[in-house]
């Protein structure tokens, strides 16, 4: 059976995807981070660079995180032609973090909540530990 929401163009759901994960990360770092307010922009910046999707979309595809589904969104969202350049990252980072964004928007509008904030919550994890193995 085919759902609605994967009708919709890859890079549309890239667009809500990348909207619901900012919103997801703010949320987090205002509520467990504590950062004053000139340092959120940059704390965020941390789970939301298209470096850090990127690395969190390898870890998640090595793990067998996704779906089959999932999997497909996440390969048209990877492979899908935008026609805007990827500001200070190369193009294969680009196109991961837009995959990873687009499973996003994909969850988001087919309304499975769940599954979207066990992801939403795995990404922050997947950050978590990159950062601790940063700073060692």
């Amino acid at each position: 059976m085919v759902n609605e929401a994967s009708l919709y163009n890859p890079l549309t759901l890239a667009y809500l995807g990348d909207a619901v994960l900012d919103l997801h990360v703010r949320n987090y770092i205002v509520r467990e981070k504590n950062r004053k307010p000139n340092e959120l922009h940059r704390y965020a910046t941390f789970f939301v660079s298209a470096k850090s999707q990127a690395q969190t979309f390898d870890a998640l595809v090595e793990s067998h995180f996704f779906t089959d589904e999932e999997m497909d969104i996440l390969m048209r969202g990877r492979n899908a032609k935008s026609h805007t350049k990827a500001k200070s990252t190369d193009v294969v980072t680009y196109k991961k973090s837009t995959g990873l964004e687009a499973v996003i928007g994909y969850l988001h509008l087919n309304n499975e909540d769940e599954r979207l904030q066990i992801l939403l919550a795995e990404i922050i994890d997947q950050c978590e530990k990159r950062g601790k193995d940063e700073h060692k």
